[in-house]
């Protein structure tokens, strides 16, 4: 069974239901939680009653600075309302790890930022350096990621779609929201990994609901694309994309074969005047839930819900 890491202001805890136990560690990053995993399991075995989790403040529970990877359109709905047909090649972006924040922070959407999007995506957290060239196998996931985080990979769609830029558009402050636990997996747990359901609500609606079955590039793939070019370290965290249900989705196809025929501004003014009517773009005061887990409790990584600000 996965074991469930909570991260406070200078402690790090063993979470056991609606209780936690302090872990008894020196290490300050995750990559020394992570390596200090005896330090996890004493506080996991210990008899102590335990804090009550509700009394605790979560932070993240992936420490930065640290790399943050994405995957781009990784399951088969959000290609489809991103409106790809035919093979989609795998392809992979940047975030700013200053972009991360914890699991109850607020969401700060930039005053010049009209149109902010949510995508939840699983998160893996490395265990282990992957140096550049690694093959990774299904059997070798165990030696190499050390467990799941929930994400947000925030959006900004106006700077990402008119300038073609994902590094600025997804690396704002607040942008990543993640956790709020990290789940340590054992070798066993990594078989289940197709069962978790992702699950993402605003103010209560259901926008994204998928299991992992969705995805087109799985981890041990991707991790063998990625080390093609880019090593990871532990403690550092790639997020493996996020099914449809987006805010953003393609125009019908006529619409498009027009837009393609307008100039540049002329094609983005028309978009964005079409979107502005679009209501599930995320609005001060908005509250975003997300959660990801298997259906029998295996794996769960607990429910992050992070309320959207109009920044100062």
């Amino acid at each position: 069974m996965s074991t469930n890491i909570l991260r406070t202001d200078g402690s790090w805890w063993v979470v056991r239901g609606e209780h936690a136990v302090r872990v008894d560690t020196e290490a300050v990053t995750t990559a020394e939680l992570i390596a200090d995993r005896d330090a996890v399991r004493a506080a996991a075995l210990s008899g102590e009653p335990g804090t009550p989790v509700s009394g605790l403040t979560a932070l993240s529970p992936v420490t930065t600075p640290c790399r943050v990877v994405a995957q781009m359109v990784n399951y088969r709905s959000h290609a489809r309302d991103s409106g790809f047909t035919g093979d989609i090649p795998p392809a992979f972006f940047r975030k700013a790890s200053g972009s991360v924040s914890g699991p109850g922070e607020a969401v700060v959407r930039p005053s010049h930022v009209r149109f902010l999007d949510y995508e939840i995506e699983l998160g893996l957290v490395m265990g282990a350096s992957l140096p550049v060239g690694t093959v990774v196998e299904e059997r070798d996931l165990p030696s190499c990621v050390a467990g799941l985080v929930v994400t947000n990979d925030v959006s900004a769609r106006e700077v990402q779609l008119t300038k073609t830029q994902f590094y600025e558009s997804k690396s704002y402050p607040t942008f990543t929201p993640t956790g709020p636990y990290l789940a340590l997996l054992e070798p066993e747990d990594f078989a289940h990994l197709l069962d978790l359901r992702l699950k993402l609500s605003v103010n209560g609606e259901l926008r994204q609901d998928r299991t992992l079955a969705d995805m087109i590039v799985r981890p041990a793939q991707a991790l063998t694309l990625l080390a093609r070019f880019q090593t990871l370290d532990p403690g550092d965290l790639l997020l493996t994309g996020t099914p449809g249900g987006t805010a953003l989705k393609a125009p019908p196809k006529p619409v498009e074969k027009i837009g393609a025929l307008l100039p540049p501004a002329v094609k983005w003014k028309a978009f964005f005047k079409s979107q502005a009517k679009n209501p599930h773009y995320l609005r001060h005061g908005d509250v975003v839930t997300a959660s990801i887990a298997t259906p029998d409790g295996r794996i769960d990584l607990g429910e992050q819900r992070t309320p959207v600000a109009d920044a100062h």
